[in-house]
């Protein structure tokens, strides 16, 4: 039992840090030198120390904000290989589409194919994640 409150304190902490940025730690660093009993001021390694980490989250954001636009600019260069290509897909409703990917849009950011089936019939908004097999 122990173990439930503890990981549900973590996961509030990992998300209350995911939304912090810099400049709000930056913030507290202030306030907390601001409101520092005079006779007991922070000593410089512990203050060279905090700023260290301040500056090592905020890279640590930027290369996650790096990495997540380069798996979109990944998933857009797969998509447009597609075009022309005979794909099948399952949606996410389950049904099983058979045909080409005969146009890309972004929405969001994300690629989409249209899907023209055997029959004529265009299939809008099929992601990548929901192809099954590309010929």
């Amino acid at each position: 039992m122990a173990t439930a409150p503890v990981a549900a304190t973590s996961s509030i902490a990992s998300a209350a840090t995911s939304s912090l940025n810099l400049n709000d730690l930056l913030r507290v660093l202030l306030t907390e030198l601001t409101h520092q009993d005079p006779f007991k001021p922070v000593d410089n390694t512990d203050f060279m120390a905090q700023i260290a980490q301040f500056a090592s989250l905020d890279s640590s954001q930027q290369i996650n904000q790096s990495m997540g636009q380069l798996l979109t600019l990944q998933a857009i260069n797969q998509t447009v290989g597609l075009i022309g290509r005979n794909v099948t897909a399952v949606t996410s409703a389950g049904a099983t589409i058979r045909g080409t990917v005969s146009t890309l849009t972004l929405t969001n950011g994300l690629p989409r194919m249209t899907i023209k089936t055997s029959t004529g019939d265009f299939v809008p908004d099929v992601s990548i994640n929901e192809l099954q097999q590309v010929n």
